[in-house]
């Protein structure tokens, strides 16, 4: 086959002015301050993740990370805000453990706003928060075995608290009701700190959410843990029981928060921001601080980030289906 000499230098060129485009591109970036979305209120453990983490960005990068909270449906508005953003790297996403759970509930009720799979990539897991069932001081179960023996035998009008519906308190609760053979009714807020203040009011019964949210309330006593979702104890709450000892495996749920972006956004882009979201989470000051709640930093790489979201959503989607939970 003749090649001709002219075309093939013409198209060889433009194939390296678009590698080095790109590449002028991610040595530049950023050039303007960045936004990282909070698809929840302020106050409860994305939002605290996410304000530690993009201050620390911000004095490395040289640029304003600046948090924005935008929450409602679960996490849906904000994550579609972000879906819909330039795929440049200056919008960012940080959500947590109910973005799949919240995802599969809407696509299968049809009214998904994105497509997970094509409209983000994952940049990196920040940090591993296990997941705590809680109840007011006053629900006469220390656990959550004892829970579901006490509402089968009193029949008691009790209600359990998500951060909106499809999340993953919602899933729980609705997977919980079914395994103990027990009712309670679900009451949907807009984010964690809201519910917290209904539990510690005693205005509801149960609830649930990332452990940093309630740390500090159980060990002080004004809230109780009834159980804990990770595959182990939590290392600073040692007589908290997990779910799989308390006989409900099925309810065993990996808790994280995490880094995306839109799923155009070059990979040059991608890579910067795992790498300084990463040294972020891992600074010391940073670090501690995030001991200290009780969340474990990893500043993990972006295909890690993509499959824990692809698992958990192939994890849920048949008791979501089964249950017919929408958002």
């Amino acid at each position: 086959m003749r090649i001709n000499r002219r075309h093939f230098t013409v198209g060889l060129g433009a194939a390296s002015l678009g590698v080095g485009t790109s590449l002028s591109w991610a040595q530049t970036f950023p050039a303007k301050p960045i936004k990282m979305v909070v698809p929840f209120p302020a106050g409860g453990t994305t939002d605290v993740v996410a304000r530690l983490i993009a201050q620390r960005m911000s004095e490395n990068m040289g640029q304003p990370v600046l948090v924005e909270n935008r929450g409602g449906a679960g996490g849906a508005i904000g994550a579609d805000a972000v879906a819909k953003a330039a795929p440049d790297g200056y919008t960012l996403l940080m959500h947590n453990l109910t973005f799949p759970m919240t995802t599969v509930a809407q696509t299968l009720a049809g009214r998904s706003p994105f497509n997970v799979e094509t409209d983000f990539a994952g940049v990196s897991i920040s940090v591993y928060v296990p997941f705590m069932w809680t109840a007011h001081p006053g629900v006469p179960a220390k656990d959550l075995r004892e829970l579901g023996q006490l509402l089968r035998s009193q029949k008691l009008p009790y209600n359990y608290g998500s951060t909106g519906p499809g999340s993953a308190m919602h899933v729980q609760g609705e997977a919980f009701k079914k395994a103990a053979g027990i009712d309670m009714q679900h009451v949907p807020f807009k984010g964690a700190a809201p519910l917290k203040q209904e539990l510690l009011a005693g205005r509801l019964q149960i609830g649930g959410d990332q452990l940093s949210t309630s740390l500090a309330e159980i060990k002080a006593g004004t809230l109780k843990a009834l159980a804990t979702t990770a595959s182990k104890r939590v290392a600073g709450l040692p007589d908290i029981p997990t779910v799989r000892e308390l006989g409900f495996p099925s309810l065993e749920l990996e808790g994280w928060n995490g880094l995306f972006v839109p799923g155009k956004t070059p990979r040059e882009i991608v890579e910067r921001l795992q790498k300084e979201s990463a040294a972020a989470v891992r600074h010391p000051d940073v670090a501690r601080r995030l001991l200290e709640l009780g969340a474990e930093p990893v500043g993990s790489n972006a295909a890690a980030q993509d499959e824990i979201l692809k698992r958990q959503m192939d994890q849920f989607r048949p008791i979501i289906r089964e249950m017919k939970i929408e958002s």
